[in-house]
């Protein structure tokens, strides 16, 4: 059986497994990803053009990780003329404290304001409010695989490597390291990062995960009716009415995503349906609350969340393994933060991310 030796495997090449690829090669090494799928596969929860730069949190492990991320995503710089951040900006509404979340971003030094309903409905008339609404200018939309192509670029440009269609079935520890398997090959690491989302549990048994559910989630793309302004948003509903808090963005040229949070059926991401679930109710409330969009005109999209019951991530170290995991649908907007953490854990073993962040 033949045998590669590389310094740091990262296993799983969507966003967080390329963001600390892309956060090694920063540091001096050149790591080496190994994902099971081709490149713009659509079997995880990283492909797509949009997501949801939301900065509507009050818990300082979040806010601490979303700096962080701002960072990385400043030092990835412009892609194609455009900030990989669209700073639109972010209107959270509903059933949530909306002064606590405005106090903790002041706090950090991000923009934050208290608009009445009327003003909110003026400034963007697509959209319906019925109390107080938190808007952030400092929020918006990631362009979710421009990102991934660039940390691709970034990685091989500073010589690490990226091996599509190369799955790892197996992830062993020994004394000297760790073996992946291969097919017919094994590759030693001195250590292995591994952000395989939907595949953690079959891919780590052993390590002390928390329990991870994943869902197949459907949010839909809705055309606009007139040109109203769009933000990004969070509207926290009232859950006798519909499932689930909604999230959304504009994406250029698809028209408005909106999906409720973590709603989907649990699946084996093996045997995925790709069944659209909760659409009547999704076209309700887009009918209710978005008059500036068609509710007919509903075009769904599936992915996958892998969710911890707290919705909290797993960023920890055991022995030589370091894993990503848990993202719980609002991951994405970390990634580069969560690289960066990632790649101090592959480095450091007395790294520790928040505590929040590590097994039990």
């Amino acid at each position: 059986m033949s045998v590669d030796a590389v310094e740091v495997a990262v296993v799983g090449g969507g966003v967080m497994g390329l963001a600390t690829a892309w956060e090694l090669t920063r540091r001096g090494h050149r790591p080496v990803v190994f994902e099971r799928f081709a490149r713009g596969h659509r079997e995880g929860a990283s492909h797509g053009a949009t997501r949801n730069f939301n900065n509507a949190y009050d818990e300082e492990h979040y806010l601490d990780l979303l700096v962080r991320a701002r960072e990385g995503w400043e030092a990835l710089g412009p892609v194609d003329g455009e900030p990989l951040l669209r700073l639109h900006g972010l209107v959270t509404h509903g059933d949530v404290d909306v002064a606590a979340i405005e106090r903790r971003l002041h706090e950090r030094g991000i923009h934050a304001e208290i608009l009445p309903p009327t003003e909110a409905a003026s400034r963007w008339s697509g959209m319906r409010f019925d109390g107080p609404v938190l808007f952030s200018r400092d929020a918006g939309v990631a362009r979710a695989s421009a990102a991934l192509e660039e940390l691709e670029k970034r990685i091989v440009a500073a010589g690490g490597e990226v091996r599509w269609q190369t799955p790892v079935t197996r992830i062993d520890e020994t004394d000297a390291g760790v073996e992946l398997l291969i097919g017919e090959r094994r590759v030693r690491a001195d250590v292995a990062v591994v952000t395989v989302g939907a595949w953690t549990e079959k891919m780590l048994p052993g390590i002390g995960l928390p329990r991870l559910e994943v869902t197949e989630e459907t949010p839909a793309h809705f055309l606009p009716v007139d040109g109203s302004a769009w933000p990004s948003f969070n509207h926290y509903v009232d859950t006798d009415r519909y499932p689930a808090t909604v999230y959304g963005m504009p994406t250029p040229g698809e028209g408005v995503k909106v999906g409720f949070h973590r709603v989907g059926d649990a699946v084996d991401p093996d045997a995925r349906p790709h069944r659209t679930t909760h659409a009547e109710a999704l076209a309700d409330y887009v009918r209710e609350w978005m008059p500036g969009l068609d509710p007919a005109s509903t075009s769904p999209i599936s992915c996958t969340y892998t969710s911890t019951d707290d919705s909290a991530f797993v960023l920890d170290r055991r022995g030589r393994i370091v894993v990503g995991a848990g993202f719980s649908g609002h991951g994405f907007k970390f990634a580069p933060g969560v690289g960066a953490t990632l790649a101090d854990l592959a480095l450091d073993p007395a790294a520790h991310a928040a505590a929040a962040f590590r097994l039990a």
